[in-house]
């Protein structure tokens, strides 16, 4: 229920050209719309569940869920289309998602970089079995790893392996 409240308050804090902007990409692809919501959803519960003190702030949590996100979405996108269809649906709603609700420089770099190491790891992980098949199962512990290999950054400019996730203090 509250993800329910969070998701309404995010909206109502859009913009009116904003708010269309959602509006006409769920109207041009409203199953990969609801997909995403749902995605969404699964992602904060089970980062709160799993990282109770850092899910919701720049701490490993906070990389643990955007992964873990972008993979499921993926996962739900590929049920229903091709893998490069998803692929491109996936980064485009993730990243209109950094746009809508941006962030200070930073941490809409950590964002941004650990949705993409979620879905490289997702196709990584996708010729191993049908997609059909697919479930979370198949990519969770493998997210927990790479979230406890996590590194912290602190600067902009600073460089990482981009295989791995990365965290703000």
């Amino acid at each position: 229920m509250r993800f329910i409240g969070i998701f309404f308050r995010a909206l109502k804090s859009l913009t009116f050209k904003k708010l269309m902007t959602v509006f006409s990409v769920g109207f041009s692809h409203p199953l990969f719309a609801f997909l995403f919501t749902f995605a969404s959803f699964k992602a904060f519960v089970k980062a709160k569940e799993l990282y109770p003190e850092t899910n919701s702030n720049n701490g490993k949590g906070n990389a643990f869920r955007h992964a873990y996100w972008s993979c499921l979405i993926m996962m739900y996108f590929c049920k229903i289309s091709s893998a490069d269809k998803s692929l491109k649906w996936c980064k485009k709603l993730t990243d209109l998602h950094e746009e809508l609700f941006p962030n200070k420089p930073l941490e809409t770099k950590m964002d941004k970089h650990n949705n993409k190491v979620g879905i490289e790891y997702f196709m990584q992980l996708l010729p191993t079995i049908h997609r059909q098949f697919f479930e979370s199962s198949f990519f969770l512990d493998g997210l927990q790893k790479k979230t406890e290999e996590a590194i912290l950054i602190t600067s902009i400019d600073e460089e990482f392996d981009e295989k791995q996730l990365i965290y703000l203090e």
